[in-house]
């Protein structure tokens, strides 16, 4: 902030205020914080941010202008108050100007929030013109990014343009002294958007067995009674999802106690104004349906964050399943026509309502992880509620930068000067949909963000559907940037930092500089570049592809790789084509080398005779996770030498004890502890800074225990907080390579 020290006589200056400012009742706070210290002038939203005239006495005009960020409401975040003098236009009132139209946007548009504790009460109100209205909402909470079309953010440029205002509506819209005061999704049961069927019927149907598409604030939900198992099992028959587990809304935080171990820090996720998925440690006999979530220690929970959850939850009395209205591998239908369509096959019942989306957003979804001494949130998919949030860069971008991000979970990212934007979960880019939405999520990125991208930054492999993109673009001074140098530079930027570090980046798939599929590397630099100072040893992926899906085919890998051969399977996997397999192996025929760390979990999941065969990304290495006992300190051998982590003892140790029936429990838990000290040691001896990322170390108990021993050995440790360490995160450290690279 531009400090303005007081001064004797009258003064008048103009004070542009920067950050998230817009659509988070800024205005009104400012208007009243003028009328409170005698203050006149005006203020209005331009496509920056905030701008504010004011003129008052030396003492009272520094302390409104010290106040316009000590002081911010809730849901904003003032970066920047820069302030130059005026002539005195003499006395006067204060006002809330209408906003100028012309200028380059760079306001930053403010995420949805959850339903606030005021607007919460007046909607369980009968006395209240609002009661049981399931789109109440004020200046400290509700819809934004997901009905933005353009800033400035004023009601024009949302889906609430068509709705007109009722008297009473426009009376508290008008007036300073109101909670609504400037609320642009103000509505009410006489003016606002309404219901396609009423809730005692949608609750009816449910209690009867019925799968409901309902319409919410990002995009659509597929809904049951998480009690019934017949009507989850069919949800999963229907939407093409054999196992990865269904996410939970629950009424309470009260409720989320009767079905998992709450932590206070998991608790003050729940009721966050993000309101994301977190995923809490299931208690032994949660009364939930068999299929929620099978095979998975851990429900996912989430409280209610739009005034039509509440209503839903507190009519059916009971948790619910609420999962992404798709069909598995696409993206979450958001309109009403497309959604009637994808999911008429899943859905007995559409919940709809006449607000029109802008842009679909995924739920986010969280952890919590003891790191360094506190226990702290990991985000896993960062969407709404977070999104658009802007996030710093530590070099300044002196061109406009468009990153595409990875092939998973897909993010892309638009950057200028010194600010990225990272988009919403856009998913896996594996089909005409998915891809759709990527291309129109950017589209909007640029619009919102006036960024005309000169730079534009992608994945070295030649096969990804984002890198195809980039390529496609004309124009442009394309930059690419290898995968796990993405990662690492990615931690990095969140920190402010620019490096040097070492990075134990681990993960499934990766394209290595050297053409071969990478994912258990030592990287050691920074933004502008990487040394590969160490590797997992590589193995083959027999059958490519085909080995990612099926785990068993890595467990025939490294059984090769370990002994030289292994004629005859292990019992767990006797019912495979091993010879085929074991065949591919040794002469490399279709079947890649690769360093992958995730490859890696996969073997011993199988080995274990956990999951030879996976429905879901991730999934056997999550199981292996599960099954580990919590209780077991040894660890079996894992070696580094002259660079590679050599895991043949580490593999022949466990089959081992596997022969001689040491619990899988304990197996999977050595195993876990043999990685994380082995990455540790080859850590510790390289660098003082080391940055552990990659989808691999969303697993708690790596991450956890691989930081534990770097801390104790006095290394210090970087982790990504405000992105997820899997592919969500790519895109952000491409711009921040790209930007480094200007």
């Amino acid at each position: 902030m531009t400090a303005v020290a007081p001064a004797r006589g009258r003064r008048r200056v103009r004070a542009r205020v920067e950050g998230t400012v817009q659509g988070v009742g800024f205005r009104p706070f400012v208007y009243r914080l003028a009328s409170e210290l005698g203050v006149s002038g005006h203020v209005f939203n331009d496509a920056r941010g905030v701008v504010v005239e004011a003129e008052a006495d030396g003492q009272a005009l520094a302390n409104f202008l010290e106040r316009l960020a000590a002081d911010a409401p809730a849901l904003a975040s003032v970066e920047r108050v820069s302030v130059r003098e005026l002539p005195c236009a003499g006395p006067g009132g204060f006002s809330i100007r209408e906003s100028p139209g012309a200028g380059e946007p760079s306001a930053l548009v403010s995420a949805d929030a959850a339903t606030c504790e005021d607007c919460l009460a007046e909607l369980l109100d009968p006395g209240d013109r609002r009661y049981r209205y399931p789109f109440i909402n004020c200046t400290n909470c509700g819809p934004r990014f997901t009905i933005v079309r353009g800033v400035p953010y004023d009601r024009p440029l949302t889906t609430m343009a068509s709705f007109t205002m009722c008297a009473a509506c426009q009376a508290e819209y008008d007036d300073p002294a109101d909670r609504r005061f400037h609320a642009q999704p103000n509505a009410c049961g006489e003016c606002g958007p309404g219901l396609s069927v009423p809730l005692d019927t949608v609750a009816s149907a449910l209690h009867a067995g019925a799968v409901v598409a309902v319409k919410g604030v990002g995009g659509f939900h597929l809904a049951c009674l998480a009690s019934d198992e017949a009507t989850v099992a069919r949800l999963r028959s229907r939407k093409h999802r054999e196992d990865k587990p269904f996410a939970l809304m629950i009424p309470s935080v009260e409720a989320a106690r009767s079905l998992a171990d709450v932590s206070p820090e998991d608790e003050a996720l729940l009721v966050s104004r993000e309101r994301p998925i977190v995923l809490l440690p299931r208690r032994r006999g949660a009364a939930v349906a068999p299929s929620v979530a099978p095979l998975s220690p851990e429900l996912g929970l989430m409280l209610p964050y739009s005034p039509l959850h509440h209503l839903l939850l507190a009519d059916v009395g009971e948790p619910l399943v609420m999962t992404s209205g798709n069909v598995s591998d696409e993206p979450i239908a958001y309109r009403d026509e497309d959604a009637l369509e994808r999911l008429a096959g899943i859905a007995d019942l559409f919940l709809l309502h006449d607000r029109p989306i802008a842009t679909r957003t995924d739920d986010s979804v969280v952890r919590t992880v003891a790191v360094g001494g506190e226990r702290r949130p990991l985000l896993l998919r960062r969407s709404r509620g977070h999104v658009p949030a802007g996030l710093p860069l530590p070099r300044r971008a002196r061109r406009h930068i468009l990153a595409c991000g990875a092939e998973l979970k897909n993010t892309f990212c638009v950057a200028k000067g010194e600010r990225v934007w990272v988009g919403h979960h856009v998913g896996d880019l594996e089909n005409f949909e998915t891809l759709r939405s990527f291309t129109d999520g950017i589209e909007h990125f640029k619009r919102l963000f006036a960024v005309r991208p000169e730079v534009v930054a992608c994945d070295l492999h030649p096969e990804y559907l984002s890198t195809k993109y980039a390529h496609d673009l004309d124009g442009v001074e394309l930059v690419e940037v290898q995968h796990h140098h993405a990662h690492l530079a990615a931690c990095l930027a969140e920190h402010g930092e620019v490096g040097p570090a070492l990075g134990a980046i681990y993960d499934g798939t990766g394209y290595g500089s050297d053409g071969n599929i990478w994912g258990g590397e030592l990287l050691f630099g920074g933004l502008t570049g990487f040394q590969r100072v160490g590797h997992l040893l590589p193995v083959r992926l027999p059958g490519g592809v085909a080995a990612i899906r099926q785990p068993w085919r890595m467990a025939c890998a490294w059984l090769v790789t370990t002994f030289g051969d292994y004629p005859e399977p292990p019992a767990t996997l006797a019912e495979h084509d091993w010879d085929a397999v074991r065949a591919l192996a040794h002469s490399g025929l279709a079947s890649p080398w690769t360093t992958s760390m995730g490859r890696l979990f996969d073997a011993v999941a199988a080995l274990c005779g956990i999951r030879s065969e996976v429905n879901y990304e991730g999934q056997a290495a999550v199981e292996l996770e599960a099954a580990c006992d919590p209780a077991e300190r040894r660890s079996y051998p894992l070696a580094e030498d002259g660079g590679v982590l050599d895991a043949r003892p580490t593999i022949a140790a466990l089959l081992d004890d596997l022969a001689t029936g040491t619990a899988v429990g304990r197996v999977a838990a050595r195993f876990h502890n043999a990685v994380a000290e082995a990455t540790a040691a080859a850590c510790a001896a390289r660098s003082a800074t080391v940055v552990l990322s990659g989808g691999v170390f969303q697993n708690r108990r790596l991450l956890e225990t691989t930081a534990e021993r770097l801390a104790s050995a006095g290394v210090r440790v970087l982790t990504p907080r405000l992105l997820p360490p899997n592919d969500g995160g790519v895109s952000y450290g491409q711009a921040a390579i790209a930007a480094a690279r200007q």
